[in-house]
């Protein structure tokens, strides 16, 4: 039976709010006070906080669709899996039940005729065989046998251990489940701990019970969680017996519309339709943010820019050359607007910068172009330096193929074996940030970090008293030493501006106000006149952080509990972050 993305969110939900978990919206695709990715790379990222004890105000059984961006494979994208956007179903245990009901959650959802009816014969498992620092986990093996589970079709593997990007934080073993295509064997121990594509994984259990510090000693975390995630992409794909992510409903009608406009068949241009399509849904989830990310060259403004030119680059391969990216971009809002509200909100935004970074790349490829005859003009054999290659594109965003293309129209070759070294060190610097880690914000919960948590209240305070209501947060990064503050603002603020918000700053920290919290409805909230900046995240129930008369704010903490700890607040450079808005770096000494 063929099973449609909205089908299985909705099985999914309905499976876990009929087992009392409520279900909580999405949160934002960048995650909130984190200076250690750019993007929300799973669906447990926004939760971390309460799986290192913080209450949730929705309660300690959760449910979600939370939308993930993974960048760290872009260059992959074109073939039959790699996406840079997708989206993952989770379910949550936050201190309340653990191995045995997950398994048999997870079990039930997967086998039951009401939901997705997979024969069980055609299910596989792996569980964590134990290593140096943590013991086998027999449990998770046992609980599968008493489901009726074959032994062998229960596997032991020392991967089955699942910690954050940084090897530092909350983690502990998990239990993998997989379905077997039908395809043939790989060999005679063909298995789920082969990578031959028989056996797909479907859905990842997490039992976390510790919490690994930084000197790779593990001490055990006050209460056990469970966090679990179901990527909806590769589920329908495995589900529906398809060959690729991108042949799923998902994709069917920016596909449609793709060879409308190019004349050309999806079947020969695989590529570039999977490019595409892949880059312009994550592209236009960018762009819908309420954190208002546009095109730049730093951070998360970088990636969407490389994102964009690179589909644009595509799009000319297929010889469409006229402008095509909002009629590609609604096609996305009008699909996914029910589901994500804020598609349809920030439409206009979508589309503008669309079309200026379109025509922004244009004339990139015009200046591409130039540095490419001017190099050219130096060389003094047939043979264009891949350093040469590598500047164009990691300067002007010239894609190597372009290159490739010019050298061959001069009689020209490119080396191309230095190109793939300089590219190779460049996409191991961006694993490295993109892999990130959780070692500052919301992840951290030492006293240093949480001062600055509390001091974005008080800075957010004082622009809106200083510059009207009407001011927002639009970022706000983190670390142990420093904050870094974005809002939006017309102007540069003047050395007198910066010294006024500094002073009030730091008379409100002077006023020692106790930081308190409640844990209201949401429309209770908004009416007691509680700040919050990106409505669409936000579930029935919210805690709301309140500092005297001075910052109420709705937020998911870690606060310190009186503004007198926080010390003497400090301006060190303020600066522009994008059109409109300005940022604001703070020391606290």
């Amino acid at each position: 039976m063929k099973v449609t993305p909205d089908e299985l969110r909705c099985k999914y939900l309905e499976f876990f709010k009929d087992h009392n978990h409520h279900i909580i919206p999405s949160s934002s695709i960048v995650p909130e006070n984190d200076p250690t990715v750019l993007f929300t790379t799973a669906g447990m990222h926004p939760l971390v906080p309460y799986l290192l004890g913080e209450s949730h105000p929705a309660g300690n059984r959760l449910t979600d669709v939370q939308k993930c961006i993974r960048t760290s494979d872009i260059d992959e994208v074109g073939d039959a899996s790699h996406l840079t956007f997708f989206e993952m179903l989770g379910n949550w245990s936050l201190g309340d039940y653990f191995k045995k009901e997950a398994i048999n959650y997870s079990y039930e959802f997967l086998t039951s005729e009401k939901y997705l009816n997979i024969p069980k014969d055609r299910l596989y498992f792996t569980v964590f065989k134990g290593n140096s620092f943590a013991p086998k986990d027999t449990e998770s093996y046992e609980i599968w046998k008493s489901l009726g589970v074959k032994e062998d079709h229960i596997f032991y593997l020392e991967d089955n251990f699942w910690i954050l990007g940084s090897g530092i934080g909350p983690c502990g073993p998990d239990t993998e489940m997989f379905y077997d295509t039908g395809k043939p064997a790989c060999s005679d121990s063909c298995s789920p701990l082969c990578d031959c594509g028989k056996y797909l994984e479907i859905w990842n259990d997490v039992f976390m019970e510790y919490y690994k510090k930084e000197d790779g000693t593990l001490e055990k975390l006050k209460k056990k969680n469970v966090d679990t995630g179901m990527g909806l992409e590769r589920t329908i794909t495995v589900l529906n017996g398809l060959d690729s992510v991108y042949d799923s409903d998902l994709f069917k009608s920016i596909k449609m519309k793709l060879e409308e406009l190019s004349h050309l068949t999806y079947k020969d241009n695989l590529n570039s339709f999977r490019i595409i399509m892949d880059h312009l849904r994550t592209s236009t989830f960018i762009l819908a943010d309420d954190h208002g990310i546009t095109p730049s060259n730093i951070g998360a403004g970088y990636v969407l820019r490389r994102l964009l030119r690179r589909l644009i680059r595509h799009l000319k391969k297929l010889n469409i050359n006229e402008y095509v990216l909002n009629d590609l971009a609604r096609i996305y809002i009008e699909e996914y607007q029910d589901i994500y509200p804020e598609l349809k909100k920030n439409e206009e935004v979508v589309y503008r910068e669309l079309e200026k970074e379109y025509n922004k790349f244009s004339k990139t490829l015009k200046d591409g172009e130039r540095l490419f005859y001017k190099t050219i003009k130096h060389l003094d054999n047939d043979t264009l330096s891949g350093k040469d290659a590598f500047k164009l594109f990691d300067t002007f965003g010239f894609p190597i193929e372009m290159t490739e293309e010019l050298a061959h129209e001069n009689n020209l070759k490119v080396n191309i074996a230095e190109f793939n070294e300089c590219f190779k060190e460049h996409q191991e610097k961006s694993r490295t940030i993109d892999a990130g880690s959780f070692k500052g914000g919301l992840a951290d919960h030492s006293i240093e970090s949480t001062k600055y948590h509390t001091l974005a209240h008080l800075l957010l305070a004082t622009l809106q008293e200083i510059y009207g209501k009407d001011v927002v947060q639009k970022g706000c990064n983190i670390t142990t030493e420093r904050i870094r503050f974005d809002f939006n603002c017309d102007h540069k603020l003047t050395d007198e501006e910066k010294q006024r918000v500094e002073d009030r700053v730091n008379e409100m920290i002077q006023t020692n106000t106790p930081v308190t919290f409640e844990e209201i409805p949401y429309e209770q909230a908004k009416k007691e006149g509680a700040h919050g900046t990106f409505d669409s995240k936000y579930g029935d129930i919210v805690k709301v952080y309140t500092i005297g008369n001075l910052s109420k704010e709705i937020c998911g903490g870690p606060h310190v509990e009186n503004t007198g700890v926080l010390g003497h607040f400090k301006i060190v450079k303020e600066e522009s972050s994008s059109a409109g808005v300005r940022r604001i770096k703070g020391i606290l000494e």
